[in-house]
């Protein structure tokens, strides 16, 4: 394995993912000239308007080639169903903050009947100034690997080619976090003042009621009195087999050190779930 493989293969999953979707396209040669005049600097820039690319590409005459690339954008209600359905769990929304893209994520879509990554490249519409009837041309292939760089920094980048930015995307979180009453603290709520004492004191009742039914002993909280039915009782493993390590992706830590972390914690989840498993049905060691 060369050095380019192991740098590849070093790359986040999404990088990947784009960097494969180059490599399923049968005419190499033409991309390779595209990748060397990524790797030696030509193109100049990179900018987004709204989900389409525009980049500068420096080729052999003075003045640079312009390039533009994009995807099929998703239509608002695709993507309020998509935030809709991010904003279910707690750990897309924290992962996505930190900059980085939910392994997962790709399911979120999926079942919303979209594909965030294209299929091949020809769901990549592109266009180049120079004067070669081809496509992709060596400035575009250019702009393909460069744009790999840029997922690196920014996994966003994917979907603002889908048509949201970071900050839309974030934002539409946000609110949608605002709206679940389970995210909101409890603030005390003034009441008025009221000429009748009799409504008064009913209110009060009430009020403290509602106060006993909500109030949360932590000493309690996961004590369950009741016999159970041992009849409905069933015990089984996840059907995907997926462990919490799997859930939260990689950790954020050095290559080594992760491999090792994770190898250490995978051990305790196994006797862990062994332990609950014996625990649960009553067993002895």
């Amino acid at each position: 394995m060369n050095h380019e493989q192991i740098s590849n293969n070093q790359r986040e999953w999404w990088v990947q993912r784009w960097l494969e979707l180059l490599d399923s396209y049968r005419f190499k040669k033409r991309l390779e000239r595209g990748r060397n005049y990524a790797r030696e600097g030509n193109v100049l820039s990179i900018d987004f308007e709204g989900a389409q690319v525009l980049a500068k590409v420096q080729g052999s005459e003075p003045d640079p080639y312009q390039v533009s690339l994009s995807i099929a954008p998703f239509t608002d209600e695709d993507w309020n169903y998509v935030i809709d359905t991010l904003s279910e769990k707690a750990i897309f929304s924290a992962q996505l903050l930190a900059g980085q893209m939910p392994e997962t994520i790709e399911q979120v879509f999926i079942s919303n009947g979209l594909n965030l990554f294209p299929f091949t490249l020809s769901d990549v519409h592109s266009r180049c100034s120079c004067p070669d009837k081809a496509n992709p041309c060596k400035h575009i292939a250019a702009v393909y690997y460069q744009l790999g760089d840029r997922f690196s920094e920014d996994p966003f980048v994917m979907f603002q080619l889908r048509g949201r930015s970071k900050e839309n995307i974030l934002d539409a979180l946000r609110q949608r976090r605002k709206k679940d009453p389970l995210n909101q603290p409890t603030q005390p709520v003034e009441k008025e003042e009221t000429t009748s004492k009799t409504t008064t004191n009913k209110t009060k009742k009430k009020s403290s009621k509602e106060a006993e039914k909500t109030a949360i002993n932590l000493d309690e909280f996961w004590k369950y009195e009741e016999p159970l039915d041992s009849s409905l009782t069933v015990i089984v493993p996840p059907k995907d087999q997926k462990t919490l390590l799997d859930v939260l992706g990689r950790i954020p830590l050095a290559y080594a050190e992760a491999e090792a972390v994770e190898q250490y914690l995978e051990q305790v989840y196994q006797v862990a779930s062994q332990q609950a498993m014996i625990t649960a049905l009553g067993r002895d060691e």
